[in-house]
């Protein structure tokens, strides 16, 4: 089992930045990815970015390329939000996936990008 905890959300102006951290617990050792996803009202769970804890693979989805960058250090994965946009409204979820396909998920943490 591995437990998620997030935390950085709240309210920014567009333009402006924002970092997101989420900090993993539990059984740390059997995790092959983490990253982060969003999700908006109605809508389903989209990829931000993820990337592997045992090699240089890292992904982001199109909408965040060249404005956010993921990071990790041992067991703590960070956001970083540049040149926030309103439509980046969403409540962001810290994500892991270990060997064995299973898949965890944080609380989720409330990002708010006013115009």
């Amino acid at each position: 089992q591995v437990q998620l905890v997030e935390s950085g959300g709240g309210l920014v102006q567009a333009g402006g930045s924002l970092s997101l951290t989420c900090s993993a617990s539990g059984s740390f050792d059997t995790v092959y990815f983490m990253g982060w996803y969003r999700q908006t009202p109605g809508k389903e769970r989209d990829l931000v970015a993820l990337t592997a804890v045992r090699t240089s693979y890292t992904n982001y989805g199109d909408s965040v390329k060249g404005r956010f960058t993921v990071s990790r250090d041992n067991a703590n994965l960070y956001l970083q939000m540049n040149k926030l946009k309103p439509e980046d409204t969403a409540v962001y979820y810290c994500y892991a996936a270990d060997r064995e396909g299973a898949r965890y998920w944080g609380q989720g943490t409330q990002v708010t990008v006013s115009s």
